[in-house]
């Protein structure tokens, strides 16, 4: 939709307020992107004071995800919005609770940093980790930017990577679960590693959620119980031009 079509029935400050929560979401999601690097970091160097960080950093998410929230909730009372309008308002709700899981997990993985930093004979969890977490964090940076520029074409391509991570959490349980039974020393250390693989999986999960609620701003569809290639048909079936307004 172009500024001609609605400028009939949208004020500026309207837009103000549309860009003003778009922006919000942003900073939140850049912040949850920083604290799942840093508990990441934490958990695999067993840095407790990075672990500590993360966790002193998470009210700030979640007083975003109120203020977005309340904002979310004036703007469709007083401003009584329709189309996408409503679906921005709609579904920038949701995503931010997504964006809110994620950092739960980054807590959570940095609050088992520290549990774990005094054990004996810990071994390097980077090993089993580190190509997992990569993946992950492409996975949400990528889906925060779709969102940045309220851009689907790239979302086929982002959810596609979660069968990569769902084969790598695989991959780690196998390995994890020989080392244990190996050695069943090792099976509380591996325990913990399993876990906060899992948290990770989850993450991924989230980042395809936020992709979801994208399509449903851009083009009205609810693709959330579709598989991959149901919901590439029918993106590539459905065209929208009625971002153009909050692009900028």
């Amino acid at each position: 939709m172009n500024s001609d079509k609605i400028s009939h029935h949208i004020s500026e400050q309207f837009n103000k307020e549309l860009q003003d929560v778009r922006n919000k979401v942003l900073v939140m999601g850049g912040l949850v992107e920083h604290q799942l690097a840093l508990a990441i970091t934490a958990f695999t160097s067993g840095n407790v004071e990075i672990a500590d960080q993360v966790i002193r950093r998470d009210s700030e998410v979640d007083v975003l995800e109120m203020t977005i929230d309340r904002e979310c909730s004036e703007i469709i009372a007083r401003r009584q919005p329709t189309a996408f309008d409503l679906r921005l308002l709609i579904a920038v709700i949701k995503i931010v609770r997504e964006i809110e899981r994620a950092g739960d997990k980054a807590v959570r993985i940095a609050q088992m940093a520290i549990r774990v930093s005094g054990v004996d004979g810990q071994y390097n969890h980077q090993y089993e980790l580190e190509h997992m977490a990569d993946l992950i964090k492409e996975m949400v940076h990528l889906s925060l930017d779709a969102f940045a520029r309220l851009n689907i074409d790239e979302v086929t391509g982002i959810t596609g990577r979660d069968a990569n991570v769902n084969r790598e959490y695989e991959n780690i349980l196998r390995r994890l679960i020989t080392r244990m039974m190996e050695d069943p020393r090792n099976m509380a250390r591996v325990l913990d590693v399993i876990w906060v693989a899992r948290a990770l999986e989850r993450v991924g999960d989230y980042a395809c959620n936020i992709c979801e609620h994208l399509v449903y701003i851009v083009n009205g569809l609810d693709v959330r119980h579709l598989s991959h290639e149901e919901m590439q048909e029918r993106i590539a079936g459905n065209s929208t031009d009625d971002v153009s307004r909050i692009r900028s």
